[in-house]
């Protein structure tokens, strides 16, 4: 008589698993709505958004790190960088080694509006986390971690915990 085999994990049924992805996806677009609204406000978007969030994190990033980091074509984050450029949100300027690299940087402004946006988002985001507790935000960071491709986690790793 063979022994029963024991139940897999109840977290990795079906059930548990797109309750999981309906509320990753509550959480998002809740998450950034604020944000989405403030950049529509003067004309921007969300793709704007996540190139200032990162520009501002790696100051003199090259465009080809950001394109990395981004996981965008270079055609879709060209059209973004010029918005930001031309209404002086982000500088751009040659490498000091090597001037075949266009760095980035947030300008006064885009510095101001990064941080306008990221305060609101922080603060959401420390409410969450002081009602879960430390452990289940180490476990939430492993689950995200998780979910990003290996290839793609050094990216991650470069911005620093």
């Amino acid at each position: 008589m063979d022994a029963p085999k024991p139940s897999p994990a109840l977290f990795l049924h079906d059930a548990a698993i797109r309750r999981g992805m309906e509320l990753m996806i509550f959480a998002q677009s809740r998450f950034v709505r604020s944000a989405d609204d403030k950049l529509a406000e003067i004309g921007l978007g969300r793709a704007h958004h996540r190139a200032m969030y990162f520009i501002g994190r790696k100051p003199d990033i090259t465009v080809g790190e950001l394109l990395s980091l981004l996981g965008v074509t270079k055609q879709s984050l060209g059209r973004v960088m010029k918005d930001l450029v031309d209404r002086d949100l982000v500088g751009l300027r040659h490498g000091d080694l090597d001037r075949r690299h266009r760095l980035l940087r947030l300008t006064a402004a885009g510095t101001a509006l990064e941080s306008a946006l990221y305060e609101e988002q922080r603060d959401k985001m420390a409410s969450a986390y002081s009602q879960a507790g430390q452990d289940a935000v180490a476990g939430y960071w492993t689950v995200l971690e998780a979910l990003i491709p290996a290839a793609a986690r050094v990216h991650v790793d470069a911005l620093g915990r």
